[in-house]
Protein backbone atom coordinates (compact mmCIF):
# COMPACT_ATOMS: atom_id res chain seq x y z
CA UNK A 1 0.00 0.00 0.00
CA UNK A 2 2.76 2.47 1.07
CA UNK A 3 4.35 1.67 -2.55
CA UNK A 4 1.73 3.57 -4.58
CA UNK A 5 2.72 6.80 -2.73
CA UNK A 6 6.16 6.26 -2.88
CA UNK A 7 6.05 8.74 -5.89
CA UNK A 8 3.88 11.49 -4.04
CA UNK A 9 5.73 14.68 -3.37
CA UNK A 10 4.82 15.91 0.92
CA UNK A 11 5.23 19.03 1.22
CA UNK A 12 2.85 22.02 1.93
CA UNK A 13 0.92 24.39 -0.33
CA UNK A 14 2.85 27.24 -1.88
CA UNK A 15 -0.01 29.61 -2.07
CA UNK A 16 0.32 33.36 -4.20
CA UNK A 17 0.28 36.43 -1.48
CA UNK A 18 0.95 34.37 1.55
CA UNK A 19 3.50 33.96 3.91
CA UNK A 20 6.86 34.90 3.91
CA UNK A 21 8.34 33.35 0.55
CA UNK A 22 6.59 36.10 -1.95
CA UNK A 23 5.41 39.40 -0.67
CA UNK A 24 3.35 40.36 -3.28
CA UNK A 25 4.72 42.18 -6.49
CA UNK A 26 8.01 44.04 -6.54
CA UNK A 27 7.75 47.87 -7.65
CA UNK A 28 10.06 48.53 -10.67
CA UNK A 29 12.40 51.13 -9.76
CA UNK A 30 12.62 53.91 -12.30
CA UNK A 31 15.91 55.09 -13.11
CA UNK A 32 17.29 58.66 -14.83
CA UNK A 33 19.09 57.16 -17.24
CA UNK A 34 15.63 55.07 -18.65
CA UNK A 35 14.02 58.94 -18.32
CA UNK A 36 16.56 60.40 -20.39
CA UNK A 37 16.44 57.21 -23.03
CA UNK A 38 12.84 57.91 -23.25
CA UNK A 39 13.22 61.26 -23.89
CA UNK A 40 15.96 60.69 -26.85
CA UNK A 41 13.17 58.53 -28.28
CA UNK A 42 10.47 61.06 -28.22
CA UNK A 43 12.97 63.26 -29.64
CA UNK A 44 14.21 61.11 -32.66
CA UNK A 45 10.93 60.48 -33.79
CA UNK A 46 9.83 64.31 -33.76
CA UNK A 47 12.80 64.94 -35.87
CA UNK A 48 11.53 61.66 -38.15
CA UNK A 49 7.95 63.33 -38.37
CA UNK A 50 9.14 66.73 -39.79
CA UNK A 51 11.51 65.28 -42.26
CA UNK A 52 8.67 63.06 -43.55
CA UNK A 53 6.11 65.70 -43.65
CA UNK A 54 8.79 67.73 -45.32
CA UNK A 55 9.72 65.15 -47.87
CA UNK A 56 6.35 64.50 -49.10
CA UNK A 57 5.43 65.54 -52.55
CA UNK A 58 1.66 65.30 -53.52
CA UNK A 59 1.94 63.77 -56.47
CA UNK A 60 -1.50 63.78 -58.06
CA UNK A 61 -2.38 65.11 -61.01
CA UNK A 62 -4.36 68.70 -60.61
CA UNK A 63 -7.17 66.04 -62.87
CA UNK A 64 -6.68 63.84 -59.52
CA UNK A 65 -7.13 66.53 -56.47
CA UNK A 66 -10.11 68.24 -58.95
CA UNK A 67 -11.92 64.57 -58.69
CA UNK A 68 -11.24 64.72 -54.94
CA UNK A 69 -12.32 67.76 -53.83
CA UNK A 70 -15.85 67.34 -56.09
CA UNK A 71 -16.18 63.86 -53.98
CA UNK A 72 -15.58 65.19 -50.53
CA UNK A 73 -17.94 68.06 -51.69
CA UNK A 74 -20.68 65.41 -52.92
CA UNK A 75 -20.02 63.18 -49.22
CA UNK A 76 -20.87 66.50 -47.43
CA UNK A 77 -23.64 67.24 -49.46
CA UNK A 78 -25.16 63.65 -48.79
CA UNK A 79 -24.52 63.60 -45.35
CA UNK A 80 -26.20 66.70 -45.01
CA UNK A 81 -29.13 65.91 -47.26
CA UNK A 82 -29.59 62.59 -45.32
CA UNK A 83 -29.40 64.68 -41.84
CA UNK A 84 -32.40 66.60 -42.65
CA UNK A 85 -35.21 64.51 -43.05
CA UNK A 86 -36.47 63.08 -40.69
CA UNK A 87 -37.86 59.10 -40.41
CA UNK A 88 -41.39 60.17 -40.91
CA UNK A 89 -39.96 61.98 -44.25
CA UNK A 90 -38.31 59.05 -45.35
CA UNK A 91 -41.37 56.90 -44.92
CA UNK A 92 -43.08 59.24 -46.99
CA UNK A 93 -41.11 59.45 -49.65
CA UNK A 94 -40.60 55.27 -49.67
CA UNK A 95 -44.37 55.30 -49.83
CA UNK A 96 -44.58 57.64 -52.80
CA UNK A 97 -41.49 55.27 -54.80
CA UNK A 98 -43.68 52.50 -54.28
CA UNK A 99 -46.91 54.14 -55.70
CA UNK A 100 -44.63 55.04 -58.45
CA UNK A 101 -43.98 51.38 -59.35
CA UNK A 102 -45.62 49.94 -61.65
CA UNK A 103 -48.40 46.51 -60.51
CA UNK A 104 -45.79 44.10 -62.17
CA UNK A 105 -43.33 43.98 -59.37
CA UNK A 106 -46.51 43.03 -57.15
CA UNK A 107 -47.26 39.60 -55.46
CA UNK A 108 -50.32 38.46 -57.19
CA UNK A 109 -53.33 36.54 -55.62
CA UNK A 110 -53.27 33.11 -55.28
CA UNK A 111 -56.32 31.16 -54.52
CA UNK A 112 -56.81 27.65 -54.61
CA UNK A 113 -60.64 28.02 -55.21
CA UNK A 114 -60.51 28.70 -59.18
Amino acid sequence: CSDRYATVQKSALKLKGIGAVSSGKKKKKKDKESKHLLEQVVTSQNDEEVKTKKAYIDKRTPAQIAFDKMQEKRQMERILNKASKTHKHRVEDFNRHLDTLTEHYDIPKVSWTK
